[in-house]
């Protein structure tokens, strides 16, 4: 199933089973789920509440395989901003929990624009991080990204940096907030070059900000995305991102706490 066939499923019924072809090792790949929550999320906030801010906790893995359901509550519609909480269940346990904050735009004498986007390689100078059954993540056949910052997972050359270029490989009718969610968990953790053979490694919390008014984005337009690691160290590492369009404008803010078996 596509990112959308899955969202409609959702939208529509509040519980889906996750396909074993958006796998990342034994769980569901997180961007996904996280995007699938958000997604019901919003349908809580009345129109013209654009997400300003999205935290994450992943608590156990979503199992690929067996019914999710997904759950939503909004916990006060002020003025101009909502505050809504997500939340996915298996076996009756949670397995993901989220609070989203949406609000309208304001009057405000404050305008500060943002810094500028980071250099990077055109999308076809860049290595491709492709799809092989068995060795990649099953997700990665339906999301494709293409390195332009720092080393590859699990070659040992270390570094700060992460990121490339990123798109759906199944071009969605639209570019919403929901499929941005999913893109920028696409990218292994930062700190994956540091080791010099495979080791598990997945996120433990994460706080996304989507930049609003959001930049005009065609549905097959690439993203680029790059992660800078903060600290690590005692099996943990904590990094920052960016996410900005081909021509620079910033989408969204990323930051990552993530746990590193190895």
């Amino acid at each position: 199933m596509t990112f959308d066939e899955l969202r409609s499923v959702v939208r529509h019924g509040g519980e889906a089973v996750m396909p074993a072809s958006w796998a990342q090792g034994r769980a569901t790949f997180g961007g996904l789920v996280a995007a699938l929550a958000f997604d019901v999320m919003a349908s809580k906030v009345e129109q013209g509440r654009a997400m300003r801010a999205l935290q994450v906790s992943f608590v156990g893995p979503v199992e690929p395989g067996v019914p999710a359901v997904f759950e939503a509550e909004l916990l006060r519609e002020g003025k101009a901003v909502s505050q809504v909480t997500g939340r996915i269940l298996q076996n009756g346990e949670p397995r993901l929990v989220c609070l989203a904050s949406f609000g309208g735009d304001r009057e405000s004498a404050v305008q500060v624009v943002p810094a500028p986007a980071p250099e990077a390689r055109p999308v076809n100078e860049c290595q491709e991080l492709p799809y092989i059954k068995g060795v990649t993540p099953e997700f990665t056949q339906h999301i494709e990204m293409r390195w332009a910052f720092g080393n590859m997972p699990f070659s040992g050359k270390g570094g700060r940096e992460m990121g490339g270029w990123m798109q759906f490989r199944e071009e969605p009718e639209s570019l919403t907030d929901a499929h941005i969610v999913a893109l920028v968990d696409a990218w292994p953790p930062a700190v994956l070059p540091h080791l010099k053979g495979p080791a598990p490694a997945s996120s433990l919390s994460w706080a996304l900000e989507i930049v609003h008014p959001r930049p005009a984005m065609a549905p097959g337009e690439w993203l680029l995305y790059r992660a800078t690691i903060d600290q690590a160290g005692a099996g943990y590492g904590h990094t920052h991102a960016g996410i900005w369009t081909a021509r620079g404008e910033l989408v969204a803010l990323s930051r990552q706490t993530v746990t590193v078996f190895g």
